[in-house]
């Protein structure tokens, strides 16, 4: 007979919606979105590991964001919990926002995502969007089409939640690339609309082209439309002597060799950033750091 799967008790862990989570004033910044291993054959950290990291950056939350699933949730939860770390529980998911149906004249014509958002969970009702926005993306999306939801479903599924833009591979940015502004800023609003004080502008300085070209647009926007910064490292591996091993898997992922040039890449900057190294990285823009602690606060589920 098969153990019983492992179940959250919700109703055991939610916190008052008032509640926020104590960051001591000492802490200036908190990671909201790494990656584990179980952002399968992209990932790298281990989340037994991830305890000791965090005691050794003096970070007493940490925030997962793992790539269209929440498969690491429940380990995440009760390994950081059960070492004193406050647990934020999210996952980097994949948004059509033009919503676009199904064209009668070409069914096989794919509706691929515009980009990939990254939701968190503040309270009990946001972790069970995730879990409806999880499961829609991958029982809703015809199989022929990488996992995604339609901004519609994020509309319906979104109480509970704050929202990042993404970084560089969110539709704002992907747009931005794209040289349109105009649609870009469309969107950002349709968004704010949606999230209110809960959406963030994401900023990202891995030193790659998509990041820096679109920088000074992102902030334009978020100021000219009174939505907050928030400055975020993508930590896929823990330090840059791993940055190799991590490009080999990638490749695996997609079935490309290392040799090639056009294929996707990460950086050596995409590692487990100290306090100290995202505050001198950030320095010219020091709300968007102390917005990382400010969302980790907001949390406290």
């Amino acid at each position: 007979m098969s153990e019983k799967a492992p179940t959250i008790d919700l109703e055991a862990t939610q916190t008052h919606p008032d509640n926020r989570f104590d960051v001591p004033e000492a802490v200036r910044f908190i990671h909201l979105r790494f990656h584990s291993a179980y952002s399968l054959l992209e990932g790298a950290l281990r989340i037994k590991n991830l305890p000791a990291l965090c005691k050794e950056h003096k970070m007493p939350a940490l925030g997962i964001a793992d790539t269209n699933n929440l498969f690491g949730a429940l380990e995440f939860s009760e390994t950081m919990a059960g070492a004193g770390i406050q647990p934020i529980t999210g996952c980097s998911i994949a948004v059509d926002l033009n919503d676009r149906k199904p064209d009668p004249l070409d069914p096989n014509k794919r509706n691929e995502a515009t980009g990939s958002l990254v939701v968190m969970a503040r309270n009990q009702q946001g972790y069970r969007s995730l879990m409806k926005l999880s499961t829609k993306a991958f029982l809703e999306t015809d199989s022929a089409e990488d996992p995604h939801i339609p901004i519609s479903v994020l509309e319906q599924y979104r109480a509970g939640l704050i929202c990042l833009t993404g970084g560089p591979s969110g539709p704002i940015n992907q747009l931005l690339v794209a040289g349109k502004k105009k649609d870009a800023r469309r969107e950002l609003e349709k968004l704010k609309t949606l999230f209110g004080d809960c959406l963030y502008v994401e900023l990202q300085r891995h030193g790659v082209a998509e990041e820096m070209s679109t920088e000074t647009a992102l902030i334009q926007m978020a100021y000219e439309m009174d939505v907050a910064l928030v400055a975020t490292n993508e930590p896929f591996f823990t330090k840059t002597d791993e940055y190799e091993a991590h490009d080999a898997l990638i490749c695996i992922s997609e079935g490309r060799y290392v040799t090639e040039e056009d294929r996707r890449r990460m950086t050596p900057e995409h590692y487990f950033k100290s306090q100290d190294e995202m505050v001198k990285l950030f320095e010219d823009l020091p709300e968007a750091i102390s917005n990382t602690v400010e969302i980790a606060r907001r949390c406290a589920f």
